[in-house]
């Protein structure tokens, strides 16, 4: 069977797919025309984050029975499309969760910390003019709050409270029993905004959470709360987010991900201090890209040949497309 790789991938994922005889082939040139033209008899796609892959292109591909994304999210995909046409989608669900989760204790311990700024002031030769730098914090007690309650929302709760924090979570599609079990506290969006020292997103992008946060909800937050997005970038109104930095109405965010990626060389953000950012790599350790490659080359390949082998919780459509 012919699978499409679009982006790097580590090599263990082809690995996987030569060892069942599969005909693995690399896609380099993702404009829309070549799309349609290498895509036309695959039996599946493993893609990452980019580029998009519209009906537009999808409907070229005659012979596409499953895509699997190489990681989590997949705005970047027609999934209307795809359950439309009985075209299954995966992701990796079990590979990122570890991951992302410590790059999000380090953003948080990094801004509270003030890190960056202690070390420019000892390389500066200002080391006795430590009462110079601003306060900093602990994270002890203090109260996080999570949007979205996946496996990588588990994951960052799990690692909070080895800190004795508080950690409340928001995610109207999880049971309350089940965050509870958790030793989390179950809470509404408003009540989370207003309380949080700490915010942690993992939702999707989708209709109803683009501008998740936007300036009503900016308005509402403690001066003191750093804002941590590892998910997508429509989910905070970026210009909004901006304002609220420049203006010190936030103590601080760090970003893995923007409205537009790469981020223009003219966005404010880029200037501020009170900021981490990072390429959209929250996930890209070794040992998660080598997760990924292999999960992402399983979905492929269970799929096609041995569903009984499947992580059906790996597949999004499986109800749609009746597994």
């Amino acid at each position: 069977m012919k699978i499409a790789i679009i982006g790097e991938i580590h090599s263990e994922g082809w690995e996987k797919l030569e060892k069942f005889n599969f005909n693995a082939f690399e896609i380099v040139n993702t404009e829309e025309n070549n799309l349609k033209k290498e895509l036309e008899d695959v039996d599946g796609i493993i893609i990452r984050a980019a580029p998009n892959l519209t009906s537009d292109i999808l409907k070229d591909c005659k012979q596409i029975k499953i895509i699997a994304r190489h990681g989590v999210g997949y705005d970047n995909i027609d999934f209307e499309y795809l359950n439309q046409n009985n075209i299954a989608l995966g992701v990796t669900g079990t590979s990122n969760a570890v991951s992302v989760a410590e790059h999000v204790l380090a953003s948080f311990l990094y801004l509270t910390k003030n890190i960056n700024l202690s070390d420019e002031l000892t390389r500066k030769g200002n080391f006795i003019n430590k009462s110079s730098l601003p306060d900093f914090f602990e994270l002890y007690k203090k109260n996080v709050v999570i949007f979205g309650f996946g496996r990588i929302g588990k994951a960052v709760a799990k690692r909070c409270l080895g800190f004795e924090t508080h950690v409340y979570v928001y995610d109207p599609f999880v049971d309350k029993k089940n965050i509870e079990k958790h030793n989390c506290i179950p809470i509404e969006k408003l009540d989370g905004i207003k309380l949080a020292d700490y915010i942690s997103i993992h939702l999707p992008l989708n209709k109803k959470t683009k501008n998740f946060i936007s300036k009503y909800e900016l308005a509402m937050m403690k001066d003191n709360v750093i804002i941590v997005n590892t998910a997508r970038g429509g989910i905070v109104e970026e210009k909004y987010l901006i304002k609220a930095l420049e203006n010190k109405k936030i103590f601080g965010a760090a970003l893995d991900v923007f409205e537009e990626e790469p981020p223009r060389e003219d966005n404010p953000i880029l200037k501020l201090k009170n900021t981490i950012l990072s390429p959209h790599n929250a996930a890209l350790t070794l040992e998660c890209r080598k997760r990924m490659a292999i999960e992402s080359a399983e979905n492929i390949v269970y799929f096609l040949t041995k569903k009984n082998k499947l992580n059906l919780n790996n597949i999004v459509n499986r109800k749609i497309i009746g597994l």
